[in-house]
């Protein structure tokens, strides 16, 4: 095998965006070229904080017979000459607010010194590429966009959630994102109260997780909604809103377009690239113009059929099978000597 994919992060139980591209590729990149990939992964007690050791030091052995290591996940062994590493964003550098003292450090010292000594660098859009060169200090001909995609299972058509499923009882408008100071999410308070006078709730579906700092925030947690749900979730929404600070991506936009689901999402970071023109994007500190634009997509049908319309189509064009491919064809340049 001439490459060995790290599955750490495949292997955890709650995922995010990070996660899910690591399971896809975990699975997919096998599939596409079997007699390339070997998938290593540890023990599902090490997928979390417990398995940097295993990463650093347990991982490179496993793969003592492969020519390169690639790790979907933004870490990788640092001591490895083989690295192909997919680093999502600079967000720990760029937002270290958000994030835990220890976590922080550890992912600054760590980010930067791969971005300099991988083999490859894949991340998931140009503003990301372009973080990746700013602030980590990547020379920018080993760095190649590789964007996310969409599951098939998020489509319209997805069966509806059970009545009163995730304690939802009415209509609702839709945040997907961990809980995190980098998601803005105290940003939506006039949009919240604005719902409420429609008789709509506005809910945060996604995980609580011990390294990222929060804040208290005007809308009902929903917790971790378990991947088969999630589908149901977006399609049964009025509108999904976005209003992050910092994004590499925002797969919840294009898995809610795809579901033909109205998106509103702050004008910062990587959104306005993958949102494109197929949602409402929004200065993220403006409180009034989010609730504006959430009932708007919520309510009004001569806002939201056109968003459903550009949604679906926008979410179209990524899929999983691309981003294995185009992953693939990086790493075999890159196997073939045509990049250095």
């Amino acid at each position: 095998m001439a490459v060995a994919i790290n599955a750490r992060a495949a292997a955890r139980a709650q995922i995010g965006g990070v996660e899910r591209l690591a399971r896809e590729m975990a699975v997919r990149l096998p599939r596409l070229r079997p007699e390339r990939y070997r998938v290593i992964r540890p023990p599902a007690m090490l997928a979390h904080r417990a398995g940097h050791l295993w990463e650093q030091a347990v991982l490179p052995l496993a793969g003592a017979g492969c020519e390169l290591i690639y790790s979907p996940a933004n870490l990788a062994p640092l001591a490895s000459r083989r690295n192909v590493v997919v680093i999502h964003d600079a967000a720990p550098v760029r937002h270290p607010e958000a994030y835990a003292p220890a976590y922080r450090a550890y992912h600054r010292r760590l980010l930067g010194l791969l971005a300099r000594r991988a083999r490859l660098l894949l991340t998931v859009s140009e503003f990301s590429r372009q973080e990746l060169i700013d602030v980590l200090g990547a020379d920018p001909g080993r760095v190649r966009v590789v964007p996310e995609g969409v599951d098939e299972r998020f489509s319209p058509r997805a069966p509806a959630l059970v009545p009163g499923a995730h304690g939802l009882r009415g209509p609702y408008v839709l945040v997907v994102g961990t809980a995190s100071r980098r998601k803005n999410l105290a940003v939506l308070h006039r949009a919240a109260a604005a719902l409420a006078e429609r008789g709509a709730e506005l809910v945060l579906a996604g995980s609580e997780r011990a390294y990222l700092r929060s804040e208290e925030v005007p809308l009902r947690r929903l917790g971790y909604v378990p991947e088969e749900d999630l589908p149901s979730l977006y399609a049964g929404a009025l509108a999904l809103v976005l209003p992050s600070l910092y994004e590499g991506f925002g797969l919840p936009c294009l898995e809610a377009m795809a579901c033909g689901v109205p998106v509103v999402a702050a004008a910062s970071g990587a959104l306005p690239e993958t949102v494109g023109d197929a949602g409402i994007l929004v200065d993220a500190r403006d409180a009034a113009a989010f609730a504006d634009a959430v009932l708007a997509a919520a309510f009004e049908e001569g806002t939201r059929r056109p968003l459903i319309a550009a949604g679906l189509r926008r979410a179209a064009g990524f899929s999983w099978t691309r981003t294995a491919r185009q992953t693939d064809a990086a790493i075999g340049e890159l196997l073939g000597g045509r990049l250095h």
